[in-house]
């Protein structure tokens, strides 16, 4: 097995009769443990001994690169003193077949990797399980991973991973707690309202961001609301500094006008939310009743017109 020296078989070494002219002393003992050329390299390699790398290789979906993904693709490449990192990503196809749509595009999930200092090659369009033939292919010595069990969607096997860790060349890397595709994703879905009013206020048309007539008018009344409800923020915070600088200038003890200021300020937005609220309920059954008359208009021509005989 690549990387890993073979036990001599045996037991004994190869040389006879203690003839050691005949055979250098590290010749001999390469003899007797039995390996190859490559093998031998592999070993030394793992040692930190030698020139060629331990040829190492991660796979994944790689959605939404993040800095998770950056420390498990850092742990791999540093498995070894002297480790060649090959990168494996599924392309679109495979993806969403057995794992469901992502965000980027399987070129924006290649190119992510490129650009990780860790990885010295991607392979695009990998196989969603790892197969000898694979591994000869791209001579990998080794496949690193966490080592939770990954079902196997394709129906080859119980784990993505079973074929490589049942002939040893499986390293574990650990997982980054508290952050993943799925818990980036989960967030904007949280804030979702927040997002498109944002995207709203840069330009973005509903229809780029598929939300009805309705929904768009909600959130752009909300917008506003927000707007006012920031500026009054900051005329409470002029009006506060203002006070403190007539109550230094009187004299009087600023707790005193403190409090004045807070019960008058507290007085206002009350009011203002009040009539805010009255205002936001007004344009939304102002857009319902539009929404109605628009129904009952469709209704209405749908029902002159002649049917077809």
């Amino acid at each position: 097995m690549a990387g890993l020296p073979l036990k001599p078989e045996g037991g004994e070494a190869a040389a006879s009769g203690g003839d050691e002219e005949m055979v250098p002393e590290a010749v001999g003992e390469e003899a007797s443990l039995g390996e190859t050329g490559d093998e031998a390299g592999a070993g030394a390699a793992e040692r930190g001994e030698g020139e060629k790398p331990v040829r190492v290789y991660a796979d994944g979906i790689y959605d939404l690169f993040h800095f998770g993904h950056a420390r498990s693709l850092e742990q791999a490449k540093k498995l070894f003193p002297n480790t060649y990192l090959l990168v494996g990503c599924c392309n679109d196809e495979v993806t969403h077949r057995y794992k469901g749509k992502t965000v980027m595009t399987e070129a924006e999930r290649y190119e992510s990797l490129r650009h990780c200092r860790w990885v010295d090659e991607v392979i695009p369009d990998a196989p969603w399980v790892v197969t000898q033939e694979f591994l000869d292919k791209h001579k990998i010595d080794y496949v690193a991973h966490d080592s939770l069990p990954y079902a196997d969607a394709s129906g080859a096997g119980k784990d993505v991973y079973e074929f490589v860790k049942a002939v040893g060349k499986f390293k574990e890397t650990k997982r980054t707690e508290g952050i993943s595709t799925s818990d980036v994703i989960m967030r904007i879905l949280k804030d979702y309202n927040q997002y498109v009013m944002r995207n709203l206020a840069r330009g973005y048309s509903r229809e780029d961001l598929g939300v009805s007539y309705v929904k768009e008018k909600q959130l752009r009344v909300k917008m506003g609301i927000t707007r006012w409800h920031q500026k009054v923020k900051e005329h409470q915070e002029k009006v506060g500094k203002k006070l403190h600088t007539v109550a230094k200038t009187a004299g009087m003890h600023h707790s005193e006008w403190v409090e004045n200021a807070d019960r008058w300020v507290a007085g206002f937005l009350e009011k203002f939310e009040e009539s805010c609220h009255v205002m936001e309920t007004a344009i939304k059954d102002r857009i319902q009743e539009h929404l109605k008359r628009q129904q009952f208009r469709t209704l209405a021509s749908l029902r002159q017109e002649p049917v077809a005989s």
